[in-house]
Formats: structure tokens, sequence, C-alpha cells
């Protein structure tokens, strides 16, 4: 025990003299990379709130922009590349891009926790990277192939991982509100320190199910945060012209509000974290509404250009850019480089050019062992296709079984079928006897 006892002593003594030897030689780069640094946030909006209970500043380090930046930048390549795939008919359906969107996804999991739960509208791809699903998996998702983590079948609008608590992308606008009410009505019940997080879009503010289930969640203190992610325009209309108030913090009144730069992440991960302690300590339901702007068109058969112009997009992105202000942040503080910077960016490019190398190698379900699966699940597991009357449900692990009944169904058929043609015949070759004999 003296002998290691004797060693630490040695160790701690070497590796102080090795601290000050770098501390001498690099204080100032040292104290940058080990600094707090602190960022003022722009001003709220409330309603129902005393201003000044909110944050009006917020503390981070090299470590936390350089963690940032990666994240939005990942987000970012990524839905390029899916607009790149899109646009050479590598992808079905429906694909609607969040490009422009990345400090609202990357601040909101920033002030909250893995244990909290998080649904959203369509526009979803930030969010399911955010919760775990990897470049590839979510590329493959969108080109159907079964490395997809729908196994090829829901696209774009349906990526979803219960694991990390990410309920999807749902296709229906406003649906997603009334189920993350109910996934905060569960966590109640059970009792949790955790916290519902419902996103829609501005568009999906005037739909009723909206209010209906804001109104349950007020009257039963639900730990619900209500996110409206208001872009501007809902498909191609602003919302001066589509929304009588357009202020939708205000909107799930008597539930208090706050209207953030949805553009500044810093913005959006400190009223996160506020929210997410008004919502445990009792307080019920919060509404946030983050104003932010999308790069891209509604969808993929939206330029984008028929109700802004390009001046509009091109000043949003000098301006508000949300990868771009933590940029700033990062070489106007000397944290970083522009060459670190840009290095970061050569290798998310790579990573995600290999993940849609190997989506798009990956093969597409099969109609005879995929097609019928995954489409229902019972208690006991068994996945099946609901008829309209169950027992002539079509279980695929007892497709023999039912197939033989069904073929011999088919027999019996056949034969009532050739009889009844026999006694039809029979009944004409009497009814020909007789007209002969009446004739005689």
């Amino acid at each position: 025990v003296s002998t290691q006892s004797t060693w630490d002593i040695k160790i701690s003594k070497m590796l102080s003299r090795s601290i000050q030897r770098f501390v001498m030689t690099s204080s100032k780069g040292f104290t940058r990379a080990f600094s707090t640094l602190k960022v003022p946030l722009p001003a709220y909006q409330v309603h129902k709130f005393e201003q000044n209970i909110l944050p009006d500043h917020a503390e981070t380090n090299k470590e936390e922009l350089f963690k940032y930046f990666r994240e939005m930048t990942l987000q970012r390549r990524v839905e390029i590349t899916c607009d790149e795939v899109y646009k050479n008919k590598e992808v079905r359906g429906f694909c609607h891009l969040m490009d422009g969107q990345e400090g609202v996804t990357v601040g909101i999991e920033a002030g909250i926790t893995p244990q909290d739960h998080i649904i959203t509208a369509y526009r979803c791809h930030g969010f399911a990277i955010g919760r775990g699903i990897s470049p590839e998996s979510l590329m493959a998702e969108m080109m159907g192939k079964t490395t997809g983590k729908s196994k090829g079948k829901g696209g774009s609008m349906h990526l979803t991982n219960q694991s990390t608590r990410f309920y999807g992308g749902n296709g229906i606008v406003g649906a997603q509100v009334p189920l993350g009410t109910g996934v905060a009505f569960g966590i109640q019940y059970e009792g949790k320190k955790e916290v519902s997080l419902t996103l829609y879009g501005d568009g999906a503010a005037n739909q009723g199910q909206v209010y209906e289930a804001a109104n349950m969640a007020k009257l039963w203190s639900l730990p619900a945060i209500y996110i409206c992610e208001n872009n501007l325009y809902a498909m191609g209309t602003s919302c001066a012209r589509s929304c009588a108030n357009p202020q939708y913090y205000t909107r799930l009144d008597p539930i208090p509000g706050i209207k953030i730069d949805g553009q500044n992440m810093f913005a959006v991960r400190e009223t996160m974290k506020f929210a997410r302690k008004w919502c445990l300590d009792g307080n019920g339901p919060i509404c946030v509404e983050m104003v932010t702007y999308r790069y891209h068109g509604h969808s993929m058969s939206d330029a984008g250009l028929c109700y802004r112009d390009r001046d509009e997009i091109a000043k949003v992105r000098k301006e508000r850019d949300p990868i771009q202000k933590i940029r700033h942040l990062i070489l106007e503080n000397k944290l970083g480089t522009e060459d670190e910077l840009k290095s970061i960016e050569k290798e998310i490019r790579s990573i995600v050019d290999e993940a849609t190398l190997k989506a798009r190698a990956a093969p597409f379900p099969s109609p005879e062992t995929d097609l019928m699966t995954d489409i229902m699940g019972t208690p006991d597991g068994k996945e099946y296709v609901r008829n309209v009357e169950y027992d002539k449900s079509w279980f695929p692990k007892q497709y023999k079984q039912l197939n033989s009944i069904i073929n011999m169904q088919k027999e019996k058929k056949k034969k009532k079928k050739g009889r009844k043609k026999k006694e039809k015949k029979k009944k004409k070759k009497g009814r020909k006897k007789k007209e002969k004999k009446k004739k005689k």
C-alpha cells in the first residue's frame, strides 16, 4: 500500500509539472479551449409569462460549439444529398427537406434529455438523425431498401425510432398533436420525470385537433411542450395570408407561450431547458413558437420561388443561417480556424457519400417474403392482415394451413357449380321432352 501511495504521489507531481509547462507555453490557447463563453440571447415575446423569468444568455465552450457545428453540418449535408437522389429518380413518394431549420432540431436536442419523447410532422429528417437514425439507414429508407429504418416501407415521412423515443414523422397534417398529447398523458399516468415534445408547422396550427388536444393537456396539467415550427409559409401560402392571428405562441390560450428566434440554436436550447423545467415542476403544458426558415420548397414538387424570390432566401442565408451563427462564434472567439471547420465539412461529406453508396447497393424488399409483413401485430406477436371478419384474417405464419382451407373451399364451390350445371341440364332436357310429347 505504501509503495502504491508513493507511486501515486510521483505521478501526481509529474502531471502537475506537465500541466504547468503546457499552460506556460500555450496559456492563451488552453484558456480558450476550456473557458466558458457567454452568448447573449435575442429578445423573447411572451404570452401569460413574466419576461424576467426567462434566461437572457447561454453559456458554451469550444467542445460544445464544435459538436453543434458537426451535428448541423451532418443534417444539412444529408438534406442536400436527399435532394440530389430524389432528382435522380432514386426516391419514390413524398420528400420534405428541412435544410435551414437545423437550429431548431439541434437546439431542441441540446435542451432536453434522451429520456424525453419527440413526435413531429413529415419534415422530420433532422429529428430522425438527432434521435439516432444513421444517414445510411435514412437514405436506404428514402430509396425503399430493406436496410432502411422501416425496411423501405415507410419512406421519408414515416421515419421513427421507438428505442430512442422518437415517434415520427407523421404524414397527416396536425395528426401528431393528439398523439404527442397521449404520450404526455402516459408520462403523467406512470409518474415519470419526462416530457413530451410535439412539433407542428404554422400550416397545421389551423387544424381543430391541435386545439382539442391542447385543451385536454391544460385540463389535466400534462407535461407537454407544444412547438410550432413557423417557417413563414404553409406550403406556398404566407402566414399573413392564411392566419387571422399569426402569433402562434398565443393561440393555445390559456396555455402560456413564448416566441423565439428558431435560427439561434442557443435561444432554442435555453428555451427548451426552461420549458422542460416548467413542465416537470407541475405547471402543465407550454407553447413555444420558433421562427425559422426552410431553403427548399414545401416538398420536392415545389421549387419554392412562386411565393418568394431568390433575394429573400439569399438574405436569410447571409444573416440568419444557424450554421453560420455557430461558425462565427468559433472564429470570432478564436476557438478554431476556418481550415478546421472546412475539414469537418469535408469529413461529413465523405460520411454521407459513403452512406448513400451503401444505400444504393442494398436490396429492395422481396414481394414474396416482405410484402405481407410489418402490417399489424397482435399481443402474442403474430403478424396478420386483418379482414373484416377476424376469423378470415390472413396470418403469414399460418399461410400453408389457411391456403389449404382456401383451396378446399374453392373445390367445394367448383363441385357446387358442377352439380348446379348438371341439374340445369337435366331440367332443360326434361322440359324439352315434355314439349315434344305435347306436340305429338
